[in-house]
């Protein structure tokens, strides 16, 4: 059995943004030479998410909106957490988009669903990240 992993940065320029890094996985996984196993791809920081979901510009427009009605950034004072960082809302949407995605490796690709793509999910941006990309398999 293979193994093979990658670290793949990511710098968001807002506070939040989601970004499909379905072809950085991808060229991945080419690197590996793996044509069958399991995937994982997970955030590394606890402000970042990585989750499956269509690339659609209207999804993600309601995504933002409904963290954002469920967890608000402001008013910061709202949150415990808040004090050296503003950033609990961000803790608290990662919690709810998911640290990690794990996908099957079938005759060298993804094996995907209609309309799936891995996304990060940038809660709490302006600095640079890490997503792990962690492939086992033949």
């Amino acid at each position: 059995m293979k193994s093979y992993r990658k670290e793949l940065w990511f710098q968001a320029p807002q506070r939040r943004q989601l970004i499909n890094i379905t072809p950085q996985v991808e060229q991945c996984l080419a690197e590996s030479g793996i044509t069958e196993g399991l995937l994982l791809c997970n955030a590394m920081h606890i402000t970042a998410s990585v989750f499956i979901n269509d690339d659609e510009s209207g999804l993600h427009h309601d995504f933002e909106v409904w963290l954002e009605g469920l967890a608000p950034e402001k008013p910061y004072s709202r949150y415990r957490h808040n004090g050296y960082e503003d950033n609990a809302d961000a803790h608290l949407k990662r919690t709810i988009m998911g640290r990690e995605v794990t996908v099957a490796v079938t005759g060298g690709e993804l094996d995907f669903g209609p309309w799936e793509r891995i996304f990060y999910g940038e809660f709490d941006g302006k600095r640079k990240k890490r997503v792990l990309v962690k492939i086992i398999g033949e």
